[in-house]
């Protein structure tokens, strides 16, 4: 167990850790109590327009019913918090916030809505429980859940008699679910789970197995390739930016880091050698200029060798070989695009 966002939070189980965790994710099954993540509701008339005039992805590209990614960004263009925004209806948002920006992204909220529009945090009204890997849609089945939600999209879906919000979104790069049970039903929900997944050869999986999977699909971790310092277009996020808008916050400052170029972009880095990157590490290119920093690294259980994303000058090019200080000794790297492993979450 180890502080988490100021949660007590798994790194891993008894019996399996990290790496058989990890395979379990990639090869059949597993689950991960990840109840820290925030929960907030956004409700009342013209709910939807707000958040839209906020957030830096367009809600009106997304039906009610489904959820989508997005950034909630500083007029500077730094980023106070990536999260999931799930539209029941344009009246009735729900936000799924990472667990110590939760304060700040409802703080932030509430300070810009009007009297008709009721920002609420319910960070602790709702676990999550993540069911990710191949055979996670079998194991749901199992439970009597009709699995058929397209990515992306939610719905309610019976447990063990409880309620529970089960999204098709994950963060390993394999198909799977989120769900979102009340508190009071948590215990059973996972309970449950943990019997499902046993004759599927699913392990529960900790915070070390969800670091590992997440950063062999390049995926972002605030703080990290994210940060009131890093902004969407230096963290190669542009993808989530409803470029068509005509306001979000820090949309001119964005809009002119895309025109213009950012001097820094988040790519990916894999070791030529048994070197491992970790973040903050310095990135230096053949004449030792450094050219940047690691954000965040470790060994990929699939691939073998390190793996990292780091933050480098834009006259860094794919295929490039760079150089990291590795306690002290020269670690070859060479440049990648990520993901680092194919992507199964459709």
């Amino acid at each position: 167990m180890a502080d988490f966002g100021g949660w007590l939070m798994p790194i891993e189980y008894p019996g399996a850790g990290t790496l058989a965790e990890h395979s379990a994710v990639r090869e059949r099954v597993a689950i991960f109590d990840v109840s820290h993540l925030g929960k907030a509701s956004v409700i009342g008339p013209g709910a939807l327009d707000f958040l839209n005039a906020i957030f830096t992805n367009d809600l009106n590209r997304i039906n009610d019913g489904s959820a989508q990614y997005t950034l909630l960004c500083t007029p500077e263009g730094g980023v106070i918090d990536d999260l999931i925004a799930y539209r029941k209806s344009s009246e009735d948002i729900f936000l799924v916030p990472n667990a110590s920006n939760t304060s700040a992204v409802v703080a932030t909220l509430q300070a810009a809505a009007p009297k008709n529009i009721a920002v609420t945090n319910l960070h602790n009204e709702f676990a999550v429980i993540a069911v990710q890997g191949p055979k996670a849609p079998e194991v749901m089945q199992s439970l009597g859940v009709n699995t058929e939600v397209d990515y992306m999209a939610f719905s309610t879906v019976v447990i063990d008699g409880a309620d529970v919000i089960m999204a098709r979104t994950g963060y390993t790069g394999e198909l799977g679910y989120e769900l979102l049970p009340k508190i009071a039903d948590a215990s059973r929900v996972f309970d449950a789970l943990v019997a499902a997944i046993g004759p599927h050869g699913g392990l529960v999986a900790g915070l070390g197995a969800r670091d590992t999977l997440r950063t062999e699909m390049g995926y972002p971790l605030h703080g990290h390739e994210l940060s009131l310092d890093i902004t969407p277009i230096q963290a190669s996020a542009n993808w989530a930016i409803g470029w068509d808008k005509p306001e979000f916050v820090g949309r001119s400052i964005l809009l002119a880091q895309r025109l213009n170029g950012a001097q820094l972009r988040s790519v990916g880095i894999k070791s030529l050698d048994r070197g491992i990157p970790r973040a903050h590490m310095q990135v230096k290119n053949s004449s030792g200029d450094v050219v940047g920093e690691v954000t965040s690294g470790t060994f990929s259980p699939t691939l073998k060798v390190g793996i990292g994303l780091a933050l480098l000058a834009t006259s860094v090019k794919i295929g490039d070989q760079l150089v990291i200080d590795v306690r002290g000794r020269d670690s070859l790297v060479e440049v990648v695009k990520p993901p680092f492993v194919p992507s199964h979450v459709r």
